[in-house]
């Protein structure tokens, strides 16, 4: 996946079978330029499809997997269906009117990570966010877009939450800044609805562990900006960073640079509140003075 900005970001799948491909090419001793002349293509083709950059036309999948000697019938059978289903659109493909195409990237990434960490300075994460707080932030974030949009925008949100409570689910673990909750959005009503449904789900939801960065810590390693980190149960995927912008995503892969994001929220972890009861207690007071 490299460093991916904005449109044409893959989906999980896709890289997988991508790097598979990739795999398999080395293995069998062959070039990208023969690769590609077996397929009556360019050789940017065929790294384009290794680096999950374009579709995996089926055709092309068998005349590759022949190409690298690649005759086992049920490894055939199995790399095929799976380059079918990753062709397949994902659940939110339906919210695409709504759905920036460089941030699918993240709703595919997010649906299939057993691991999701993050550090968030300016707003409660997605996932955690009542729809009253979810319609403000969207509001805002969008300020031309119609109520329908915006309410469209808030069921995406909304279904996403469904992960954290599927089986198996996903460990959520977030370091939010105090800023985040003691920003008013949408009103103090909002808010402590918004602070009630974080207490709820660091008291009652075993895969979430929620820390806050109080003001009294003072500086701390990701002072720059939020960001996300993703790891999967699938040995063929590392493990992804995420840092947004106003027009934008950028994803990253590369060893050195997830481990700088790593290394930073580790040492966040140390200086924020410990998960459960002190952030619980945190939260309560917060609340309680809105």
């Amino acid at each position: 996946m490299k460093e991916t900005r904005s449109g044409g970001a893959p989906t999980v799948l896709r890289v997988v079978l991508g790097r598979r491909l990739h795999d398999l090419r080395e293995a069998a001793g062959i070039s990208y330029e023969e690769a590609a002349e077996a397929l009556d293509v360019t050789h940017a083709t065929i790294r384009r499809m290794e680096k999950a950059e374009v579709g995996l036309k089926v055709p092309y999948v068998e005349k590759l997997l022949s190409t690298y000697g690649v005759t086992d019938q049920e490894e055939l059978e199995s790399f095929v269906a799976l380059t079918r289903e990753a062709n397949q659109p994902g659940w939110w493909h339906r919210f695409r009117d709504v759905l920036p195409e460089w941030f699918s990237a993240f709703v595919s990434l997010e649906s299939e990570a057993n691991l999701i960490r993050a550090y968030e300075s300016h707003y409660v994460p997605g996932l955690l966010q009542t729809p009253d707080y979810a319609y403000a932030v969207l509001r805002a974030g969008m300020p031309h877009a119609s109520d329908e949009e915006i309410d469209r925008a808030v069921a995406l949100r909304t279904e996403r939450q469904a992960l954290l409570t599927r089986d198996p689910a996903p460990l959520l673990w977030v370091v939010m800044d105090e800023t985040v909750l003691r920003r008013p959005v949408g009103g103090p009503a909002v808010m402590r609805g918004q602070i009630a449904r974080l207490m709820e789900a660091s008291a009652t939801m075993p895969n979430v562990r929620l820390q806050v960065m109080p003001f009294k810590a003072g500086p701390h390693p990701a002072m720059y900006g939020p960001f996300h980190i993703f790891r999967f149960p699938i040995p063929e995927l590392p493990d992804v960073a995420y840092v947004e912008s106003l027009i934008g995503g950028i994803y990253l892969d590369r060893a050195n640079d997830v481990s700088a994001f790593l290394e930073a929220l580790d040492r966040m972890c140390a200086q924020a509140t410990a998960p459960n009861t002190p952030t619980e207690a945190l939260l309560d007071g917060l609340r309680k003075e809105i």
